[in-house]
């Protein structure tokens, strides 16, 4: 057992340390997918950038698949799955981590269907299960208490995923929008990068909400709890500021969605030092692990990060996205 608890938590830090490798990737330009009606100086260049943020809005949205995968399955086996419902979330992010892997190694600048309908899925189960989860807190004893809060069904858990959704449907959005140099990309006749900075600086707040809720009931014993309720706050600043379309290089929002993914993989580290505390440690891993802090929480921080960054290349490449 012990082994195990092990493996999952180097299988964590190896795919965090493999989603870092590959969003410095910089993939080579799609050919023999220009229509013909379009300027044949222009188009290569603007394809290759739009499909390469797509990309990585596809990473991003695989590692926030990821980190819902895991922390659901913890959290509704430690519920005894009483609710047949609860296996969704299991099942979706699944599918959108499976989905997402494969956007990531498709260069053609095209939507794709299966991966519309999956993220579309992704997004309404969010939905469904934030409903579901507020309807488990507001019926126990004391209806929304600090006690029910703390102990009944996160309010904010079932949102990652709802993101993930958001970010992979813009991703495939992104991938059919056909800049020029006159009008950059465009998402739902909206420009892509502002629409996008707007998604993740909200998605960071509602992050953030969640952590402090939680972090408040530890009593921010470790002063280091008080990282993911202050550094992500500032990154919504800078991302609204990428929202407005201020034409700078915004090298303060991308340097500090850098630090943003590594809070989130230091957190995954933080919460495993939580867990060995505990007594008995991971030799008790099926008692510690549901009781103690959640070990694949954090990298939700580090999944709209990366979101971020590919959002920034963007508007630098296309200031008027």
């Amino acid at each position: 057992m012990k082994r195990q608890s092990l493996f999952l938590l180097c299988a964590g830090i190896g795919a965090g340390a493999v989603t870092l490798a590959l969003s410095r990737r910089q993939p080579a330009p799609p050919a023999n997918r220009i229509p013909a009606r379009r300027d044949l100086s222009n188009t290569p260049q603007h394809s290759s950038g739009t499909v390469r943020a797509a990309r990585r809005l596809n990473r991003a949205a695989g590692l926030l698949a990821t980190s819902v995968l895991a922390d659901s399955g913890v959290e509704h086996y430690r519920g005894s799955f009483k609710n047949r419902a609860m296996f969704t979330p299991l099942i979706v992010s699944g599918a959108t981590l499976a989905i997402s892997a494969h956007g990531t190694a498709d260069m053609r600048p095209a939507a794709h269907r299966v991966r519309d309908v999956t993220y579309a899925l992704a997004a309404v189960t969010g939905l469904v299960g934030t409903g579901f989860h507020f309807y488990n807190v507001g019926r126990k004893l004391g209806g929304f208490s600090w006690q029910n809060l703390f102990y009944g069904a996160p309010l904010g858990a079932p949102m990652a995923i709802l993101l993930s959704g958001l970010i992979g449907f813009s991703s495939e959005r992104l991938r059919e929008s056909q800049p020029d140099e006159q009008q950059g990309p465009e998402i739902f006749d909206l420009p892509a990068g502002r629409m996008l900075a707007a998604v993740i600086s909200v998605g960071l707040l509602g992050t953030t909400a969640e952590a402090a809720l939680l972090h408040f009931r530890g009593a921010y014993h470790n002063p280091a709890m008080y990282l993911p309720v202050t550094l992500p706050p500032i990154g919504a600043l800078l991302m609204a500021q990428v929202c407005v379309g201020t034409r700078t290089r915004h090298v303060a929002a991308r340097n500090w969605m850098w630090l943003l993914v590594a809070m989130g993989f230091a957190g995954s580290g933080f919460h495993a030092y939580g867990i060995s505390r505990n007594m008995g440690g991971f030799a008790n891993w099926s008692q510690n692990i549901l009781a103690g802090p959640p070990l694949p929480a954090p990298p939700s921080f580090s999944g709209l990060a990366l979101a971020g960054l590919a959002c920034i290349d963007l508007v630098r490449e296309h200031p008027d996205a």
